[in-house]
């Protein structure tokens, strides 16, 4: 590939840790249909991909009910759960250095746009980065290779220098579908295996890492 000029960057176990904040809001969705509440390491598996399919395939649940799942979870995200999350040590100072290198960066996460904006926001990432884009609040757009293409069309991006940055495999599959490589990193909630196996061209243990790579 050219030299990367562009980076996008996945926002959940990438920029900021929500693990408190989701995992809180799916034990509030299990109550409300009445469900036993699940161990919240057992709910890490949500973190990253689209949230009906993760329903559908983790808890067996049917379209319909994912649907309403998802109207239970966001009660409690959308008020409370968003802000229970915290950035990844490094990561403002991270971007800071990466702008200042002449990267152009933006975020491209399955999470709603509205709630992505809301986050970024309330923790002073916003203004490192472009644009951001995500799913929309009907659940279109969630597929990470679907956020990727749009962001590609809608920023006008060149796939040739541009780079997806992201922790779990849907990450890696969504940039090879658009012709990206994806930088996997280590500190959020996909193994290295699970990024290796998905095709990573590389790996980053820490934000130290992940700055010289994108930098080199």
């Amino acid at each position: 590939m050219e030299r990367i000029k562009n980076v996008l960057f996945d926002l959940d176990g990438t920029l900021t840790d929500p693990a408190e904040g989701i995992t809180n809001a799916l034990m509030h969705a299990q109550r409300r249909l009445g469900m036993a509440v699940s161990p919240r390491e057992a709910l890490y598996v949500f973190i990253g991909p689209p949230l009906i399919e993760t329903f559908m395939s983790e808890w067996g649940l049917t379209r319909a009910k994912s649907e309403q799942a998802l109207v239970y979870y966001r009660e409690h995200f959308s008020t409370k759960g968003l802000f229970e999350n915290v950035p990844y040590e490094g990561i403002g100072q991270a971007l800071a250095e990466l702008k200042r290198a002449g990267l152009r960066l933006f975020v491209a996460t399955s999470k709603p746009e509205p709630l992505s904006l809301r986050i970024l926001e309330h923790f002073d990432l916003l203004p490192y980065f472009e644009a951001v884009a995500g799913s929309t609040m009907d659940e279109q757009r969630t597929k990470k290779g679907e956020v990727i293409a749009y962001a590609l069309q809608t920023f006008h991006l060149d796939p040739a220098e541009t780079v997806m940055v992201g922790d779990r495999k849907h990450d890696v599959i969504g940039a090879r579908e658009n012709g990206l490589p994806c930088l996997g990193v280590l500190y959020g909630y996909g193994s290295r295996e699970e990024l290796t196996e998905a095709g990573a061209a590389a790996l980053a243990a820490d934000v130290g890492e992940l700055v010289a790579w994108l930098k080199s």
